[in-house]
């Protein structure tokens, strides 16, 4: 095989293929759009805010966990970072203090072996719709995780075609100039 018609031809599979990176960096952009739009539009809905910087909904927490909560004092939750903080450094620290360290688990099934305590089934009921609203907010920081790797690897894909591209450029500049020497 002529060495210009192995050069078009590997110049062509790698045209064809940084087409394909960089439609799928489009797509992969498209998915972190779409993603990161959903999770601040869907948090925005529900007005959650974070206790103003000194109140008592911090100063309560343990210092960690008041660190943490401390650095979006006062501010709307709209993202998965603070989706995050706001379920492991205030929910769930809160819902250990109702709950006496118990998980709903156990306090449903202490529920249940005493029906008639109704200080334990309102117990029973804070923790449930806390760990419910906790584990809501864990999963709109997993999808915004996934957000930001998809962002990575659009980034990472747009990149891969460009040099593509140039080393495509370069091998049907190399073909032609094969070409001619051959002549």
């Amino acid at each position: 095989m002529k060495r210009s018609t192995l050069d078009k031809l590997l110049s062509a599979t790698g045209l064809i293929i940084a087409i394909a990176l960089l439609a799928g960096s489009g797509g992969l952009f498209f998915t972190y759009s779409f993603i990161h739009s959903q999770v601040h539009n869907q948090l925005a809905a529900e007005r959650i805010t974070f206790p103003e910087a000194n109140s008592e909904g911090i100063n309560a927490l343990p210092e960690p966990d008041r660190d943490k909560v401390a650095q979006y004092a006062g501010q709307d939750l709209l993202t998965g970072a603070q989706a995050k903080v706001f379920a492991d450094n205030y929910i769930a620290i809160h819902l250990k203090k109702i709950g006496g360290g118990k998980t709903y688990s156990e306090l449903s099934a202490a529920s249940m072996a005493d029906p008639t305590n109704t200080q334990l089934a309102g117990q029973v009921s804070t923790v449930f719709r806390g760990e419910t609203l906790r584990g809501l907010l864990l999963n709109v920081y997993a999808f915004d995780t996934m957000a930001v790797v998809a962002k990575i690897a659009a980034f990472g894909a747009l990149i891969a075609s460009i040099i593509l591209f140039v080393l495509v450029i370069l091998g049907f500049k190399h073909a032609g100039v094969a070409q001619k020497k051959r002549r």
